[in-house]
């Protein structure tokens, strides 16, 4: 039998000689599954049941959580801040292109063979709900190159707290386009609903837009679900307390 250290034991009598005991196999120790992990996995079939198909949650493995956890860090300085928070705002913009449609597309390689790909269909465009949904915007533009963005400023009413769109600039034809809004913390889903409106009257689509979003409540998840079910939403983590202070310590205000 061997030692800890791999070695072998000194022999201590004929006996041992004799009669060696059989080589026990190393146990190996199982691998540990984080528990963010199970309770991601419990949480899809609970997600699909209240929210329905078109609220989607990034998969939140171990580098997701990390992201996550830094953010929420009040001891995070604001040079790792940012840089994190642009890591998970580039996943999250990764994944909502992937809810874009497209199509078969063959092209000849350079030894002249055929490849049978696909591509997006024209038309895409990102807008941002302003201030934190411009933190967004370099992880879109340095997935899609010449990407149009439009922007929407919704502020709150001082005395009723009811959201009002004062600002919005999209592309002419927007209405023929499909539009990642972008807008990180949803709390209430307000700000959301006013912004999806305006897109509306634009000759925007329900279907075609998809929320690319950080961090969500239930309620603001339930919210703009009940209002909008045709809606996509990709956000990273379902959380009843969201990071509110996430603008202000992106853009170094707070």
């Amino acid at each position: 039998m061997r030692s800890s250290n791999g070695s072998q034991p000194e022999e201590t009598n004929a006996t041992t000689e004799q009669q060696p005991q059989p080589e026990q196999e190393a146990t190996e120790q199982p691998l540990r599954t984080p528990t963010h992990a199970i309770v991601g996995a419990a949480k899809a079939e609970e997600i699909l049941a209240e929210y329905g198909s078109n609220l989607k949650l990034l998969e939140c493995n171990s580098q997701v959580s990390e992201l996550l956890t830094i953010i929420r860090d009040k001891n995070t300085t604001r040079s790792d801040f940012k840089f994190y928070a642009d890591r998970l705002i580039r996943l999250v913009i990764e994944e909502s292109l992937n809810q874009l449609p497209y199509t078969d597309c063959d092209v000849e390689t350079p030894t002249g063979a055929i490849y049978e790909g696909l591509k997006y269909r024209s038309g895409n465009c990102g807008v941002s709900i302003i201030r934190s949904g411009e933190a967004m915007e370099q992880g879109l533009r340095d997935c899609c190159r010449s990407i149009r963005i439009g922007k929407i400023l919704v502020e709150s009413d001082a005395n009723t707290h009811e959201a009002r769109v004062v600002y919005a600039r999209f592309p002419d034809d927007i209405g023929s386009r499909q539009v990642l809004l972008m807008y990180p913390i949803m709390s209430t889903g307000n700000t959301v609903l006013q912004a999806v409106n305006v897109l509306r009257e634009h000759g925007v689509p329900e279907k075609c837009i998809i929320l690319s979003n950080l961090f969500c409540t239930p309620v603001a998840a339930r919210t703009v679900v009940n209002a909008f079910p045709q809606l996509k939403i990709l956000t990273s983590e379902l959380h009843p307390v969201a990071p509110n202070h996430f603008g202000q310590k992106y853009f170094g205000t707070d």
